[in-house]
């Protein structure tokens, strides 16, 4: 199996200045909740964060998409080591090669911060520089403004909107705004990026 390939089956940790993901596992429930308990981010409508009710099932779908190899979920943590939200890699395909990068909330104190930017940095430069990527999609609900804005100022092209895509746990359905990021526009957006983070960092 060559390096490219061990990217593809081998979950990495990404660490910056502001930010470290790693490997999520099944005892991080609560840190999950302690994260997530900053905003009491489980009443947002438009995206699904867990809440004591939730979490166990929210781990076990992760792990289990991990172990089919479709998806790379992370525990993200600050530079002090507090756990402050969740991200991951799914819909992973190595024959295109794709990915998305999604299931991303963050505690109320560091969202749009420079934690987020380097995040994203991270996640972006392992998928494009490591596993190969030729395009990494990032999706949210269409209502969800906060999150489009941060996605269209990362340099991602807007593709279009899926209606009624995805059942969210209210049991509405959710228009989903899909957005990409393809190889050859990487080098832009990486600068970009590096730009934000070496004067502030807010994206």
């Amino acid at each position: 199996m060559n390096m490219q390939n061990l990217h593809w089956t081998i979950p990495p940790i990404l660490e910056g200045h502001h930010v470290k993901l790693e490997p999520l596992q099944p005892g991080h429930g609560e840190e999950l909740l302690a994260a997530a308990a900053d905003g009491e981010l489980w009443n947002l409508w438009y995206t699904s964060v867990p809440s004591s009710e939730t979490v166990r099932g929210y781990l076990a779908r992760a792990m289990a998409e991990r172990e089919a190899g479709i998806a790379m979920p992370f525990l993200v943590r600050d530079a002090s080591g507090e756990p402050v939200g969740s991200t991951r890699y799914f819909r992973m395909d190595p024959v295109i090669p794709s990915l998305e990068i999604g299931y991303t909330w963050y505690s109320a104190r560091v969202q749009r911060s420079a934690l987020n930017t380097e995040a994203k940095r991270l996640l972006l430069g392992h998928a494009f520089d490591a596993m190969g990527c030729s395009v990494v999609e990032l999706r949210t609900h269409v209502m969800n403004h906060r999150s489009r804005a941060a996605i269209e100022r990362l340099g991602a092209h807007f593709d279009g909107i899926l209606r009624r895509q995805m059942r969210m746990p209210d049991g509405h359905l959710r228009d989903t705004a899909v957005y990409s990021i393809l190889d050859t526009e990487w080098p832009v957006v990486r600068r970009g990026l590096d730009f934000k983070l070496e004067h502030g960092g807010r994206a």
